[in-house]
């Protein structure tokens, strides 16, 4: 079967304005880093003496920092696993055919994706007192970051059921399938390989979301970073002010790609997961007119 051209190649001369613009932004590129690496230099901030500070440790700050990457991987990964787990249950639910449990879900999708996660951060850290609950720093930015991640992911969930083909659903519902059935053999498994990557995303916003836990005195990675900072100034000035920051911004892009790579990797076994697959040509067969091939012979 011939796969759709969606777009005209390119023929030779815009070939060559491609290869043109793409060279002409490389060496602006390069030219825009060799300029900073200039100013650092000149100001003295590639000097290897202030660096070391980083990987000495008798400076403390490996340690610090280490022990503040540790404090951050715990709030992103309990915030990630209850937002997942809540928002999928607030996506079924908005998409019942029930009211009372329809209602409900999709006031609660709305009401905290409406507001902003520090204000629900500081409702949890500080509000909440006033009437008797006490509550950690811990337990208040993780509640802020599923609350209001989770109402996005419900969002992200139901889109990428809804755009599962409606023919599959009934085809599924013919095969004689109940509706927790066809929600989790058919629906469930091909919307989550198409909302992968922006589901991926929006794990890697909750985790960058957790240096909010500054504002309330949660010593994860950032507040660490200016901890450290705040600790050197006296001392020596603003000498490794650049290092600490830059540091602490290197561990969450390492953080990042790593969490965007096994993405991938999730990505692809799912593609070569033989039962998912069966799943969707089952569902393509039963959803096929009589007479219709499924597939190419």
């Amino acid at each position: 079967m011939s796969t759709p051209v969606l777009f005209d190649l390119p023929g030779p001369r815009a070939r060559a304005r491609i290869r043109i613009a793409t060279i002409v932004g490389g060496l602006l590129v390069l030219a825009v880093i060799a300029f900073v690496l200039w100013r650092l230099g000149g100001n003295g901030q590639l000097d290897p003496a202030r660096w070391s500070v980083l990987t000495d440790p008798r400076t403390g700050v490996p340690q610090a920092l280490g022990e503040a990457l540790v404090r951050t991987l715990q709030v992103a990964a309990v915030g990630m696993v209850l937002a997942t787990a809540l928002g999928l249950l607030l996506a079924v639910g908005r998409l019942s055919d029930h009211r009372w449990l329809r209602i409900p879900s999709a006031t609660f999708i709305e009401f905290f994706r409406a507001i902003p996660l520090l204000v629900v951060i500081f409702a949890l850290y500080f509000v909440l007192p006033k009437f008797g609950a006490e509550i950690s720093a811990f337990a208040a930015l993780t509640g802020g970051l599923v609350l209001y991640n989770a109402s996005v992911l419900a969002e992200i969930f139901r889109a990428g059921i809804l755009s599962v083909d409606r023919g599959q659903r009934e085809a599924a519902f013919g095969l004689g399938m109940r509706k927790g059935q066809v929600m989790t053999l058919v629906l469930l498994p091909q919307a989550i390989r198409r909302m992968l990557p922006v589901l991926v995303a929006q794990l890697v916003v909750l985790l960058k979301d957790s240096s909010l836990g500054f504002i309330i005195g949660y010593f994860e990675l950032l507040r660490q970073a200016r901890s450290l900072v705040e600790f050197f100034t006296p001392r020596f000035g603003n000498e490794y002010t650049f290092q600490l920051y830059v540091a602490a911004g290197l561990i969450y892009i390492v953080i990042n790609v790593l969490l965007s790579q096994v993405a991938k990797y999730v990505e692809k076994r799912t593609r070569r997961n033989r039962k998912t697959a069966a799943t969707s040509e089952v569902a393509a067969s039963a959803e096929a007119p009589v007479g219709t091939p499924a597939g190419p012979a």
